[in-house]
């Protein structure tokens, strides 16, 4: 079974952002490939493209007045772990496609309010790489 099927109140929250960061993504021009693509355990929320780059985007979200003081930001769970199986995924991907783009690994940050609609959502283009995830994970 995968997770993405099992029904609990955090991965419904989590549907709720990747349906709102996608169509986020959309109004701003980029045109989606896959939602949810999984490869040997590791799972992009979405990909998308623009002009130059494949984007891979892991989408965070949280609900206003529940963020956790180890995590003042969604972002920060994206942790160098979680980054590089995003970046595992998105070589398989890209190797799968064949494309020529450039990639480019984003997080989206979503924030609901408590009637889970959307409040506020920050695209952090760039939010890692493979040199920088790497290279945390060495003192982690």
């Amino acid at each position: 079974m995968r997770i993405l099927k099992i029904r609990t109140e955090k991965r419904e929250i989590g549907n709720i952002g990747e349906g709102l960061a996608a169509k986020f993504l959309k109004k701003i021009g980029y045109k989606i490939l896959e939602k949810n693509y999984a490869d040997s355990g590791n799972e992009i929320d979405i990909i998308a493209e623009d002009k130059e780059h494949i984007i891979f985007v892991e989408v965070k979200t949280r609900t206003l007045g529940h963020q956790s003081p180890k995590e003042p930001r969604p972002a920060s769970a994206v942790t160098p772990e979680k980054q590089r199986k995003i970046i595992s995924a998105a070589k398989y991907f890209t190797e799968k496609k064949a494309t020529q783009k450039k990639m480019r690994f984003d997080v989206i940050e979503v924030y609901l309010t408590e009637e889970k609609k959307a409040d506020k959502i920050l695209h952090l283009k760039s939010a890692f790489n493979y040199d920088t995830a790497k290279a945390r994970s060495k003192f982690m």
